[in-house]
């Protein structure tokens, strides 16, 4: 799968286009069709659900791709359902959730920006770029994103796990949290471990990035190490904490999030280093 994102103003596309119809941050899936999950079809006519707003993405394998929003009650074609986009990971090519989450942030922006946010108006689409104006006072809003740190920290041969207070089973993942207005990212870091666990990192390194669409984040991974302190839990936004072995894990999360990627990379580290052989005596 090649996705290319592009802008263009909407229009009609008289070619076969794949259509990322969302109800209620749902997305509307074909689960018998050739083509794959995400409707395939010449017009949104073909679907039947009534768009309120529309987008055009890009070019997927060189087929127009568009984001619509219909009803939350919209009621699926016949032979389609409605499935969160969570229920994606690990069921279809990373591309296609990828494209999922880029189209739903894009409504979501859309939706929440109808109208300014300084004086009022309603707001228009800018033709030459994906963002609103409006036309009374000119204030210009883009899609936001919303970065936010996210670090698998280890002591020794043991990773930091933590239960957030928003998981609603003993689920454990690494620390994670949203950057303030003026911070780095390392700051961020540094901040937030402290706050929700007590202790102090260094050796802070760049993993990764991914985009999470809950709501508008762009998750940045980071490893570090242990530099000092007891834990300590706020009992606010984390629950339990404590240091797990690579063999005894709690439940995490799977490894289509770059959490789940963080602790699979310790885990296969810790995999590759095995203690040396001790010589026998002569």
């Amino acid at each position: 799968m090649r996705f290319v994102s592009e802008f263009a103003a909407l229009s009609v596309s008289k070619e076969p286009s794949w259509w990322l119809v969302f109800s209620n941050d749902r997305i509307l899936i074909d689960p018998d069709s050739r083509t794959g999950p995400i409707p395939f079809a010449t017009e949104l006519a073909d679907l039947n659900p009534l768009p309120l707003r529309q987008h055009h993405l890009g070019k997927l394998d060189g087929s127009p791709c568009c984001a619509v929003q219909v009803a939350d009650d919209a009621v699926a074609p016949d032979g389609m359902v409605f499935k969160a986009i969570r229920g994606l990971f690990g069921t279809v090519e990373d591309d296609l959730v990828g494209l999922a989450a880029r189209a739903n942030q894009i409504l979501r922006w859309d939706e929440a920006h109808t109208y300014c946010g300084r004086c009022g108006i309603e707001m228009t689409a800018k033709p030459d770029e994906r963002a609103k104006i409006c036309p009374a006072c000119k204030l210009v809003n883009y899609p936001r994103i919303s970065p936010a740190i996210i670090v698998a920290i280890t002591r020794d041969d043991k990773i930091l796990l933590a239960r957030s207070s928003r998981f609603p089973t003993a689920f454990y993942s690494v620390l994670a949290g949203f950057v303030e207005p003026g911070e780095s990212l390392e700051d961020c870091l540094r901040r937030e471990v402290k706050e929700e666990v007590g202790v102090s990192v260094k050796r802070i390194r760049y993993f990764g990035s991914q985009p999470w669409p809950y709501p508008d984040s762009l998750m940045v991974g980071f490893t570090a190490t242990y530099a000092g302190g007891d834990l300590v839990i706020d009992k606010k936004e984390i629950l339990d904490a404590g240091w797990f072995a690579a063999d005894a894990l709690p439940q995490t999360p799977g490894k289509f999030s770059i959490a789940g990627r963080l602790i699979d990379g310790f885990v296969k580290k810790k995999k590759r280093v095995r203690p040396l052989a001790r010589p026998h005596p002569v």
